[in-house]
């Protein structure tokens, strides 16, 4: 008999969704009749190196395409609007930082407008077009060192460095395509907690550093010392607001007030704070700006169009560009990849499906475009991505012991008595869209010289919360606070605090996980950084093949785990070390004639998370 998915009446949405994994219903639909038909009818999955083209997107513009107008239907919902306004100043304040980075780094070549822009394409394109809308799409930090590594290594050339960048993104745009059309994305079925765990800590210090950068840069007069006083008040009472929100302190508007709007009032806070009494006459540097909808001057105030003359360099140099493209293209693959990902993580129940391999196509689309109008290449934000998700949460408050104790909908972190448990997701397109409009207006001339009052020093401790934001709820803290907790004293209910799991095998796995933090890092402080998606990308075949010769099956079920839900999952196939694939392996040993869907293109299997020993499948087509 078929399995199906049990549907909580009072969420609507799939159990499989969420972390609990799938309950098991004896009832069959016709839809189930009809998948299963569909099974028996597909012949055996092709082996790996056979490469049906375009079936993955295809798959997941099948999938997607009937949830299409309750996309835009659904967001008739009052989480709408302050999520909006939310990722508004979550995405636009991190990248007027990297803004700054790049102006500084790259001679003026790139500026305010040029990476707002960047973070309007990608708004537009991903909120209309994408199969995975709730992702948020900007300029990131590992972005950020791209670029002016690149500018390091090619500016004593004297070639022309926005004709380099533009073909740079357009070989990046063929290999996007090509990945998109061969299925790659299947691989992130292999693409566990461990590497994501890494990549967010290198991204959390990355943040750090250049807020320490910001810092160096101003000298060691007042204005360094005044700009330091800034940077740290911002951080300090950003980080207060955070706890505030997440506190039982107040009543919950207050608490979601503080939570959502506290960082950037803080910014227009610390703004006009350092023009009051006598700190107005210490000189300080803010954010420098240019013409409305105009690109970025250079310093003798000559003005580029936004379109690159991108045959305005040798041919030498147009194929010189191809091995940039191949590392641009491994980071994008990874970073955005892994943004939908954690946007989309198993504690967050989701009831429309995924689309990973149409989503790496309009990457292409937007690294192409981006090139030619001499832009940052924008992709997945993180930790914007799955902060996005989580503002469009509508939790339910439930003590420890999970009895319900209101339906009250709210969004927060749990307290000392209670948490708020997610019990559904606005998922719309609406939100993304609205943020990326509101960037778009922020191009124009008044807003840009509000933007222009902004003092450095702000900017670095934004550099500085973002950082810690990034640190707090990383996998790689968290075992680590594990570890430095006094064992008497920990939770029993903690996930690492496991009879089967000795503490010496908890320090081996997050000793490699510094390891691989510290290898990333330090070669991105060296002109190999451009080099760096390379061991961004190792981190997953030695997750594959290295770590199950160190530790049992067992202990990394429990140190590691899959980032997303098998429903997210569907659209690559399932997950790495997930049931599905302990339950697909019996399967294979009890029915050698059944079809094997653990690696297909396109589809996956998704294992039922009953209690008992008889477990079930449910197989897609």
């Amino acid at each position: 008999m078929a399995s199906t998915t049990h549907r909580d009446p009072g969420t609507g949405a799939g159990a499989g969704a969420g972390a609990g994994g799938l309950h098991i219903n004896h009832t069959t639909t016709g839809a189930d009749r009809e998948a299963e038909n569909r099974h028996h009818r597909t012949p055996r999955t092709a082996k790996w190196y056979k490469i049906h083209l375009f079936r993955g997107m295809v798959n997941d513009l099948r999938r997607r395409a009937p949830y299409y107008l309750s996309d835009w239907t659904d967001a008739w919902n009052y989480r709408v609007v302050p999520a909006t306004v939310y990722m508004y100043f979550a995405n636009i304040l991190p990248a007027l930082a990297f803004s700054l980075d790049m102006f500084t780094k790259t001679d003026r070549m790139y500026g305010v407008n040029e990476v707002l822009l960047a973070s309007v394409l990608g708004a537009v394109v991903f909120s209309v077009l994408a199969c995975q809308p709730l992702v948020i799409v900007g300029v990131t930090g590992p972005i950020t060192v791209f670029n002016y590594t690149v500018y390091d290594i090619m500016e004593p050339t004297g070639t022309n460095y926005m004709a380099f960048m533009c073909w740079i993104g357009l070989w990046s745009l063929v290999f996007h395509w090509i990945l998109a059309v061969t299925n790659s994305c299947n691989w992130l079925r292999y693409v566990t907690r461990f590497p994501c765990d890494i990549f967010g800590f290198y991204v959390a210090f990355i943040y750090l550093q250049k807020g320490v950068q910001v810092l160096q840069r101003l000298g060691d007069a007042a204005p360094f010392y005044l700009s330091v006083v800034v940077a740290l008040c911002v951080f300090a009472i950003a980080y207060i607001c955070g706890e505030l929100g997440g506190s039982s302190l107040f009543n919950h508007t207050v608490r979601v007030f503080l939570k959502d709007y506290g960082t950037p009032l803080t910014v227009v806070f610390f703004t006009g704070f350092v023009h009051f009494g006598k700190l107005e006459h210490i000189h300080l540097e803010h954010l420098e700006v240019s013409k409305a909808f105009f690109p970025t001057p250079h310093e003798d105030g000559w003005i580029r169009g936004w379109f690159i003359h991108f045959w305005d360099i040798p041919v030498g140099h147009v194929f010189l560009a191809i091995p940039f493209a191949l590392l641009l293209t491994i980071l994008f693959w990874f970073d955005h990849n892994v943004s939908s990902l954690i946007a989309q993580g198993t504690e967050f129940p989701l009831r429309k499906p995924a689309g990973f391999h149409w989503d790496l196509f309009l990457l292409g689309l937007t690294t192409g475009v981006s090139g030619l109008l001499g832009i940052p290449f924008p992709n997945g934000l993180i930790p914007q991505a799955p902060f996005h998700t989580a503002s469009l949460c509508v939790t339910k408050v439930v003590t420890n012991d999970d009895t319900d104790v209101d339906s009250t909908e709210s969004k927060g972190h749990p307290s000392e008595s209670y948490q708020f448990k997610p019990i559904s997701v606005v998922e719309q397109r609406v939100s993304n869209l609205a943020q990326g409009l509101l960037t778009l207006g922020t191009m124009t001339g008044p807003l840009l010289v509000v933007l222009h009052l902004i003092p450095q020093g702000v900017l670095a401790g934004l550099f500085f919360i973002m950082g810690y934001q990034a640190l707090a709820g990383n996998g790689i803290t968290q075992k680590l606070i594990f570890l430095c907790k006094d064992s008497r004293l920990t939770n029993p209910n903690h996930p690492l605090n496991n009879k089967a799991l000795r503490r010496s095998r908890v320090w081996l796995f997050v000793i490699i996980e510094l390891i691989a933090f510290g290898a990333t890092f330090a070669i991105t402080q060296t002109v190999a950084a451009v080099g760096f998606p390379v061991f961004i990308f190792a981190l997953i075949p030695v997750r594959a093949v290295l770590l199950p010769r160190w530790l049992s099956k067992e202990e990394l079920a429990v140190l590691d785990g899959p980032t997303a839900s098998p429903f997210t999952m569907e659209s690559v196939g399932g997950s790495y070390g997930g049931v599905e694939e302990e339950e697909e392996e019996r399967t294979e040993e009890g029915d050698m004639g059944e079809e094997s869907s653990g690696g297909g293109e396109g589809g996956g299997v998704l294992s039922s998370g009953a209690e008992g020993k008889g477990k079930s499948l449910r197989r897609w087509p």
